[in-house]
């Protein structure tokens, strides 16, 4: 069966905008973790976890072969659900978060990105699961 490849075209675009997003929520997460953790621990390791799980996916995302998109599938649906539980308790209860994590109000400090890139890498993952792992070099 034949279907789009993992590692050209709208995937490869796919890998790069969770890299970029990989790079700005770790260097964030970094930050604040570093110099003010005391002022917001919750949302500032959430905000790490979250950098976490971005560099886990674009990771398994890049790669292929059957344990890669394993990992690929956790760590976007992990990601689908962070974004939308915290966005709606940072909409609900504030308090919960003082400042601002990746993933609160739904990622709108980054544009949103959080909000939509999941979803488009779980239909990335759905359309090309019958795409069989290319040999590795």
């Amino acid at each position: 069966m034949s279907g789009p490849r993992v590692t050209s075209g709208a995937g490869r675009a796919l890998v790069a905008v969770y890299g970029l997003l990989a790079v700005a929520a770790t260097a964030r997460s970094l930050v604040q973790v570093l110099r003010d953790l005391d002022r917001a621990p919750v949302a500032y390791l959430l905000s790490a976890f979250a950098a976490l799980v971005y560099v886990v996916a674009t990771l398994a995302l890049a790669r292929t072969g059957p344990r890669a998109r394993r990992v690929a599938w956790v760590a976007v649906t992990i990601e689908m659900v962070g974004v939308v539980v915290v966005g709606t308790l940072s909409l609900l209860v504030p308090s919960l978060f003082p400042e601002p994590t990746v993933w609160s109000t739904f990622g709108a400090g980054y544009g949103f990105v959080p909000l939509v890139l999941p979803g488009l890498g779980l239909l990335w993952l759905r359309r090309t699961s019958s795409v069989p792992a290319e040999p590795r070099r």
